[in-house]
């Protein structure tokens, strides 16, 4: 199993609610100003790394303590600690602890209800770069916190801008001193492709939206590699119609209707990471190389703007108890989820779902692994693989008026429903 907390969450994503519109938009590219530390100023497209390029793409870090564990006594504090070692830290061959311990970045002893701070860039106002790993980020709702990139690679890398005067310019990260974000403009003269967007085909189910291939490749621009039978290949996604998962290989249809097999590259075989899908209905989707069948590329709408981002609020609902309770109010999900911007992780026959609260109508845990999601669009799944969705939640605390909350421990809980 994947467990995805060591470190906390103030806000994780924040999906549109918004219809594709026409090509030719180019308000969803990420925008803004870069000032380095001799105070040179470089504005325009910016592409972070080799990678994120539009306002939903993520953004992660992480945050060093939960604050919402205030709340909690130290009784019950220990209690979440000792069911946690009852389930994985007692039997060190599992290899569900081993895959716990391997994606989180603090050792079993060093484990304080942290979690994964992640957000879309969209969320951000400014970057302030303090150190190699440390940023002061200011969300567009004015909140501001200190995040570090131990573990990720979004802090500490380069950044990209293609400038209005003199073209693009790759900024080393120590030469950055800050980053403020802007709404981009409707058409940019210069920009680093196109967004790839299409219909991919799994064992589970059909799935449109845009793009990310190999966890990493997202635009016209980026390339597809991979051996044929005369020579190695590069080739610019913006030239290919659809993929075909082939076992260890893969099948190409070029636009012109030329055909090819690839093999040899992690992005046409089993070490591939996996394809992101960028959905309005589910959030995001990471569909594993083994579930993976065909991607059909086509014309689709422009990103989601920055000014899209503007907006939410907090989670607001009812949790009934399994002693027949009902509590009504303001709710901190997994002790650290407080925005309907934030999200719920779990998987579905190894296709795993990001979902924003925003989408999400009720949650009813079904075992110690699996819980039922209900959709506010009608759509029903059953979720588990994830510390969401498990008995390794943190429980829940309900606000019912201006004192202090009721915390709920998830085996007490009946179900969640969100206003």
């Amino acid at each position: 199993m994947k467990f995805k907390r060591t470190i906390t969450t103030l806000c994780l994503i924040a999906f549109a609610m918004v219809d594709f519109v026409a090509q030719g938009q180019d308000t969803g590219f990420l925008y803004g100003k870069v000032t380095t530390i001799d105070d040179k100023e470089y504005t325009g497209a910016i592409r972070w790394g080799k990678e994120e390029v539009f306002w939903t793409d993520m953004f992660n870090a992480s945050k060093e303590e939960n604050e919402n564990l205030r709340y909690l006594s130290r009784r019950e504090k220990e209690d979440l600690d000792e069911k946690r070692y009852k389930r994985y830290g007692n039997n060190n061959s599992s290899n569900r602890l081993v895959r716990w311990v391997n994606n989180n970045l603090n050792s079993w002893d060093d484990y304080e209800h942290t979690h994964q701070f992640s957000c879309q860039f969209g969320e951000i106002d400014k970057l302030e770069i303090t150190g190699r790993s440390r940023v002061y980020l200011t969300l567009q709702n004015g909140d501001r916190l200190e995040v570090n990139g131990e573990g990720y690679n979004d802090i500490g890398t380069s950044v990209s801008v293609i400038d209005s005067e003199i073209g693009e310019i790759k900024l080393n990260w120590s030469k950055i001193d800050e980053i403020d974000f802007m709404d981009t403009p409707s058409s940019l003269s210069e920009k680093f492709g196109e967004p790839l967007y299409g219909t991919v085909q799994t064992y589970g189910g059909t799935f449109e939206g845009y793009i990310q291939w190999d966890h990493d490749e997202r635009l016209s621009t980026d390339k597809l590699d991979g051996d044929t039978y005369d020579g190695d290949v590069s080739i610019k996604f913006g030239k290919i119609k659809s993929i075909v998962n082939d076992g260890n290989r893969a099948d190409i249809v070029l636009n012109s209707g030329r055909e090819m097999t690839l093999r040899g590259s992690n992005d046409v075989n089993s070490e591939n990471r996996g394809i992101i899908i960028t959905s309005p209905k589910y959030g995001r989707i990471d569909v594993p190389w083994r579930e993976f069948r065909k991607v059909e590329f086509k014309s689709g709408g422009s990103p989601v703007p920055r000014s899209s981002f503007k907006s939410n609020k907090e989670l607001n609902g009812t949790v009934k108890t399994a002693d027949g309770n009902s509590l009504t109010g303001k709710i901190i999900y997994d002790l650290d989820e407080e925005m309907d911007l934030e999200v719920l992780e779990g998987s579905d026959d190894d296709i795993k779902y990001i979902i924003p609260f925003s989408l999400i109508k009720s949650i009813t845990p079904k075992n110690y692994d699996y819980s039922k999601v209900m959709l506010k669009n009608g759509t029903e799944l059953t979720l588990g693989e994830s510390q969401d969705v498990s008995d390794l939640n943190s429980g829940v605390l309900v606000f019912e008026g201006s004192g202090d909350p009721t915390f709920i421990t998830w085996e007490n809980i009946d179900s969640i429903s969100f206003k």
